[in-house]
Parts: C-alpha cells; structure tokens; sequence
C-alpha cells in the first residue's frame, strides 16, 4: 500500500483491531492494515484518535499533516533510530567542514545534471524547441560548482542552474491551456507551481522518512540553512529527485492532458491555487505509481523504485559521513 492520503475533511482517523479505520459522516471510506502502511499524510482538517497515533508509532509509521494545497504543517513520527555512531558523524561534519561540502556539491550536481539531462532529452524529443542556451548555463554552474569552496557558494551555483532550468521549463508544456512564467510559492498562484509545490510535498515526507529509517537527524542538514522545524536533510537530499520524480510527472499529467485548467480553484484571499478533491486524488494515485517505477541504479547496477532509492540515496550518504566510502554518489539518471 505504501503511503495512505487521507483528503477527506472532517474525517476521523481510528485503529480498529490491526487496521488503519477512517470515517467521515459516520461512514468508513478507507479502512487498512497496519501492516500495509508505510506512512500516512493527512490533509486538511480531520481528527485522529489516541489509539490510532499510539499504533503508528508503535509500528514506526510516520504521520504527516498538510493544509489542503500541500504545505507542510507539522509530523508526528517514532523514536529515532538507535543508530547514534551515524548521527554523532552527521553532526560532526556540520557547518563548513570537507565532509559537508562534498554532500552538498553532490546533492547540487546531482540536481543539475538532472535538470540538464531533461534539457537535453526534450531537445531530442522535440527539435523545434531551443534549450542549448538553459543547458549552456547549467553546464557553466556545474563547472563553478566543482569550484566552489564554501556552502555559500554551493547555493550560488544551484540557484543559478534552477534558473536557467525553469527559464525553458514553459518550453516543457506542450499543450496551449497551460504555461509557466516563473516559480512561484508560499502559495502557488497558478495550476502549474501548484502542481510542483504538491509534488514537492509528498517527496519531502517520503524523503524524511527514508532518513529517518536510516537513522539520520533530518533536522540537521548542509545545503538548506539551519532553521527551527525546517528538515535541512530531507530538502538537501531531495534535491536530485526533484526532477526526477516531481518534474516529470507534473509534465507528464499536463501534457497527456489528464488535467485541465478547471480542475483547479482559487482562494479568493490569498489568491492560492489547488487541485479539485476529485482531481487531488487522481495525483495522489499517480504520485503512487512514480514511485514504484522501476530504474537500474547506476552506482548499484540492479533495478530500484523510486520508493527504494529514497532509502538507498540515505544510506549511501550514510556511509560516506561514517568514511566507509570515499565519496557520496548523487543519482543521476539520463
């Protein structure tokens, strides 16, 4: 089953026997083993009884909370992992030392060579649009990357490379009722950014969670700043999937025309853009099936889901910090 969305509001989440019961006006709409569940994402207002959040975390199954557009609000999750000799390393390569300075070049140049490798797929793909100029930055940013001395200026060659990315990312969109000028957040203000911000959401959760099995203090990261209730290690890590998995199928829904600009509302004040509760679900379910697509790992050389190099990406940071291996592999798939 994997993760379970609850988007119904008003609803009430219960632990039945072994099972996961939620019910809305009195009815059950979902009702699923405990031992089916990897995780569980609530969005929206609902209720959750204190047995229920005593079973998740008994069964180490992290709870999330998103408002109904996807922004993170809180996560309730289990004890963290005894693996202290782990943490003890993350925490000593804080700040500007070797170790954190090689992570988080890896996790931007694995970011950018994603973002540079879509650039040159839609190339390809499509001969009629011109994407040399975005690659040509990118490249560049990879270069000052390799460079580059100070996690400052890690940022610097990242945020410069998103640009160059997301300047051609309209070029992407191949169907006439849907365009992007810019990104936008904190709330999207268009179907698009809506889009990305609600797949940014489900990758963090799933993203944090695979630390957490791991081991790690998602809280403490190396290319995210340090902020209170922000996991600095979950957005750092998350970085080389964006594309991957977030970027794609945003692209892929607009583009097979499986939504459309009326599956979208506005909020009158805030101007914040969201999906239908009809259409909400229907990405749920493909967010779902992203993620167990299947690839060849190209450190590992055998087949992984996504779902499975979200862990396999933390272990492998993992062992870089504990100087089990030399370097840390960002995955970079073409």
């Amino acid at each position: 089953m994997g993760t379970v969305y609850v988007t119904q509001e008003d609803t009430f989440i219960a632990k039945v026997d072994e099972r996961l019961n939620v019910k809305f006006e009195k009815k059950t709409i979902l009702d699923i083993p405990l031992l089916k569940i990897e995780g569980v994402v609530v969005m929206g207002r609902s209720s959750i009884s204190p047995a229920a959040i005593i079973e998740l975390i008994n069964n180490k199954i992290p709870l999330t909370f998103l408002t109904n557009n996807g922004k993170y609000i809180a996560r309730l999750e289990p004890e963290m992992s005894k693996n202290i000799f782990l943490r003890s390393a993350q925490w000593k390569a804080a700040g500007e030392s070797v170790q954190a300075i090689h992570a988080a070049k890896g996790f931007v140049r694995g970011k950018l060579k994603n973002y540079r490798n879509s650039l040159l797929k839609t190339k390809r793909n499509y001969p009629d649009i011109d994407t040399s100029r975005g690659i040509a930055q990118i490249e560049t940013s990879l270069l000052s990357l390799e460079k580059a001395t100070s996690i400052d200026s890690i940022r610097g060659c990242e945020g410069a490379g998103s640009a160059a990315y997301f300047s051609c990312f309209d070029e992407f969109i191949r169907v006439d009722n849907f365009s992007f000028n810019n990104r936008n957040r904190r709330p999207p203000t268009d179907p698009v950014n809506s889009l990305l911000s609600l797949g940014y959401s489900l990758l963090r959760h799933d993203i944090q969670g695979a630390l957490n099995i791991v081991g790690f203090d998602p809280y403490l990261g190396y290319l995210h700043t340090e902020r209170y209730g922000r996991p600095s290690l979950a957005l750092d890590l998350m970085e080389e999937f964006r594309p991957l998995v977030v970027d794609s199928l945003v692209l892929g829904v607009i583009n097979l025309k499986m939504f459309k600009p009326s599956d979208f509302i506005t909020e009158p004040v805030s101007n914040a853009v969201s999906l239908t509760k009809e259409k909400l679900h229907e990405f749920l379910k493909l967010y779902q099936e992203k993620k167990q697509a299947k690839f060849t790992h190209p450190v590992l050389g055998i087949k992984k889901t996504y779902q499975e190099a979200f862990e396999t990406q933390a272990r492998l940071l993992g062992k870089y910090l504990m100087g089990e291996t030399d370097k840390y592999p960002p995955l970079v798939l073409k």
